[in-house]
């Protein structure tokens, strides 16, 4: 039987991940596929146990609405993903089938040198995908204020995964003047939904401004963030790192990441 891995969520039509894997698969000649499932809440049960039979899987990733819901049906989870409550990644092991999170780890990847000085990172967002990064930026010892939909849910949040940080109600200005890293981990100005409510213009201009949407890619935050000279990081740049982590995991090679010009042309197109 032909390996495979593959992508679940619900809706998953719009995954950018099949043509990350494949694209690599391809790259170092792999005979395996990578596909996207849709998978709902109340199917998971059931995927997991028909997955647990099959001698070609390798693993899933699992994106929205699932990530909570996995915890319970696994055999192993690592201590990240335990820490963030959240799990995006699947693997068979000895143990059974593992969950861990590669949030954390796609997030940090594009950082570079602004991990070796930390500072201060203001986050918009307590989702799923918030809790991966504000452990992340925390554990790579920068300081936090998290803003939320008011300061109580920022509060409840910061609490839920023990951290220290301050609270803010998303449109508080905060600590904006000493940020070093603004990042929106909502989805305020994904295609669809309300735009981002924060003025760059209380921030300094070294700034670094990272939005995780990926839909648009260019966003009308980062387009702001460019026109005022700011470094800026864009959700593809999160994808690419998170689908690194699950690569290695589910095929036993590392991704061939010279092709990342390549790759983001082609998801780019």
């Amino acid at each position: 039987m032909r390996a495979y891995s593959e992508v679940i969520g619900d809706p998953i039509a719009q995954s950018k991940s099949p043509t990350i894997h494949n694209f690599w698969l391809g790259k170092l000649g792999i005979e395996a596929d990578y596909r996207a499932t849709r998978v709902t809440i109340q199917e998971l049960p059931d995927y997991f146990a028909s997955r647990r039979t099959d001698s070609g899987w390798r693993g899933c990733n699992a994106t929205m609405p699932l990530k909570q819901g996995i915890a319970a049906l696994v055999d192993a989870v690592d201590p990240f993903a335990a820490r963030a409550g959240a799990i995006n990644i699947v693997v068979p092991d000895e143990a059974g089938l593992r969950g861990s999170n590669s949030d954390g780890a796609g997030f940090l990847e594009p950082l570079g040198e602004m991990m070796l000085s930390g500072g201060h990172a203001a986050l918009i967002g307590t989702g799923g995908a918030a809790r991966a990064i504000a452990l992340a930026l925390t554990d790579a010892g920068f300081t936090l204020s998290v803003h939320g939909r008011t300061a109580g849910s920022a509060s409840a949040f910061i609490e839920a995964i023990g951290i220290d940080a301050d609270a803010f109600a998303i449109g508080e200005k905060g600590r904006n003047s000493d940020a070093t890293l603004l990042i929106n981990a909502t989805s305020l100005g994904m295609t669809g939904h309300p735009p981002f409510p924060i003025s760059l213009a209380g921030f300094a201009p070294d700034t670094a401004v990272y939005d995780i949407v990926t839909s648009p890619l260019d966003t009308p935050l980062l387009i702001d963030s460019r026109t005022r000279g700011m470094r800026s990081f864009d959700g593809l740049q999160m994808l690419v790192g998170q689908a690194a982590v699950a690569f290695a995991l589910f095929f036993g090679q590392p991704a061939p990441r010279e092709h990342d010009a390549e790759l983001r042309r082609l998801l780019t197109s």
